[in-house]
């Protein structure tokens, strides 16, 4: 049975105190409602990471991810923060590709290739993003430009090691517009994309990859985005820095 993550991705967020604010209610609401069989990835900036893992201690099912990760092992490059790193700090996910990622810093499939071995390699589970802008979408093009996004940052991988990624398919158009794909049209994507992971992997492989929508999921639609067959989860970008609005999500399987 595929994994129900929901994924926090606080972004530029939270100051040090608002952070720990956050954290503790998450994992205090979470504990008080018996969240069990969900997870929950709360993925702060860098400087938060020591104290949100601290503060979700041996909650079951909260876990701490980045929101990113340099695609070197170590070495000369001031101000990035590798894989091997957020490992030792207890880091468990971390997200690859964001949209705002590959849109403001220029990442390229090859870039992410990189950073998807680096996580895999420091024992890391990858949120891996992947989708498409207005005018793809209303090209008409939306399928296949997304299945090449997976097919040259993942497709190097074998079986083993796609297993371990996580696939969040974000329609850009829809994150942080207040507009949001369908709940038809984020499962027709959602089965696009476990079909081409199938064609390389085989259908055992692709059925059991968790495949998250992150397109402005909030608890007034997570429901019936959720209770499509092939939307496993979400990741989270405003409703996450809101404690009530994360849980509710996560209660809306």
């Amino acid at each position: 049975m595929r994994k129900k993550i929901i994924a926090g991705n606080w972004k530029m967020n939270m100051t040090y105190e608002e952070g720990q604010i956050l954290t503790s209610e998450i994992v205090q609401m979470a504990q008080d409602e018996q969240l069990k069989d969900v997870s929950l990835v709360l993925n702060p900036p860098f400087p938060h990471l020591h104290v949100v893992k601290k503060l979700i201690g041996g909650a079951p099912n909260v876990f701490v991810g980045a929101q990113n990760c340099s695609d070197k092992e170590s070495g000369a490059y001031t101000g990035e923060v590798s894989a091997p790193i957020l490992a030792s700090f207890g880091v468990n996910f971390v997200i690859i590709g964001h949209s705002e990622r590959r849109e403001y810093f220029k990442e390229n499939n090859e870039m992410l290739t990189e950073k998807v071995k680096q996580a895999l390699a420091a024992g890391l589970q990858p949120i891996f993003c992947c989708g498409e802008s207005l005018d793809i979408r209303e090209a008409g093009t939306h399928e296949p430009n997304v299945k090449f996004q997976l097919t040259d940052s993942l497709f190097e991988l074998n079986a083993e090691e796609i297993s371990k990624v996580t696939i969040a398919y974000e329609p850009i158009w829809a994150i942080g517009t207040g507009k949001t794909a369908s709940a038809e049209q984020a499962q027709e994507m959602h089965a696009a994309i476990r079909k081409h992971l199938a064609s390389k992997y085989g259908k055992e492989v692709a059925d059991s990859i968790s495949i998250l929508y992150g397109g402005s999921m909030k608890p007034s639609n997570a429901a019936e985005l959720l209770a499509k067959p092939d939307v496993d989860g979400g990741l989270i970008g405003g409703a996450s820095l809101k404690s009530r609005d994360f849980i509710d999500i996560a209660k809306s399987y």
